[in-house]
């Protein structure tokens, strides 16, 4: 590598560093693992500069790369139980977020109102297992990740058309499938 390879790839860093951090950030959902994979864009644009054919589209590549690793991430990711998920709620600058928990009605502990909360959950969770893995994604990133279609759509890099459709099917099919344990919880709390 020569020495003007240097000055570019450190004033490309410097120019792109913040911009590639506020994209990640937006898009997982800590800072520390935004750190983790703007490192990650940051060693593969050093150690493939040589490689890289047009330099005057380096910041395209780097988003294209950033996208990439977050969707890699994403996928590496174990599920999580959805009582553990935090919602984020739009629009609300503290920060504040919600967990299933806090929306479900609260049964207070007492052993039959224990088994109905553990019986929703079980069921919250099996009905989404049961959902296409594309419906599921789409509709745990909107509603419990709280991302808009844009946001969903950049990441996922498909029309926001197409991602709509999948949460209205995911919807109608939860609506039928939990349409049971409405009508038990309705009757029985």
């Amino acid at each position: 590598m020569t020495a003007e390879d240097s000055k570019q790839i450190e004033a490309t860093i410097k120019k792109e560093r913040g911009r590639l951090f506020n994209f990640i950030r937006r898009n997982v959902p800590t800072r520390e693992e935004a750190e983790d994979i703007l490192q990650d864009v940051l060693f593969q644009f050093v150690s493939g500069f040589e490689e890289i054919e047009f330099v005057d589209r380096i910041s395209g590549w780097l988003m294209c790369v950033a996208k990439n690793k977050i969707i890699d991430s994403q996928r590496k990711k174990k599920p999580q139980a959805f009582r553990d998920v935090k919602i984020r709620i739009p629009g609300d600058e503290s920060g504040d977020s919600l967990s299933l928990e806090d929306i479900i009605p609260d049964f207070s502990g007492l052993p039959d109102e224990v088994y109905w909360q553990n019986q929703s959950w079980d069921e919250i969770e099996d009905a989404l297992d049961e959902l296409p893995d594309e419906q599921r994604e789409v509709f745990e990133m909107n509603e419990f990740e709280g991302m808009s279609f844009k946001e969903i759509s950049e990441i996922k890099d498909e029309p926001i058309n197409t991602l709509l459709s999948r949460k209205r099917y995911a919807v109608l099919f939860l609506r039928k499938r939990l349409k049971n344990l409405y009508e038990e919880l309705k009757n029985n709390v």
